[in-house]
């Protein structure tokens, strides 16, 4: 997909994925899909709406995962 796009949730990142990582996976999202790396005036809007719907839903599905075995890593 878009190699620029990094995992945000653990073991690859030690702690909680910041709002700013989480906006820039978006954006990068939304460029590759998109095509544009700036959008024209007129998609503007439309652009900046898919930014932050998909960083949303990208924070609720970090927030909804259980990534198996790491409670006992917190723990120990």
């Amino acid at each position: 997909m878009c190699r620029s796009i990094k995992t945000l949730r653990p073991p690859a990142m030690p702690e909680e994925a910041t709002e700013d990582e989480i906006r820039a996976a978006a954006l990068q999202y939304v460029r590759k899909v998109s095509g544009f790396r700036a959008p024209a005036a007129h998609n503007r809007e439309v652009f900046d709406r898919a930014v932050e719907v998909i960083a949303q839903a990208t924070a609720e599905l970090l927030d909804g995962l259980e990534v198996r075995g790491q409670a006992a890593r917190q723990a120990g």
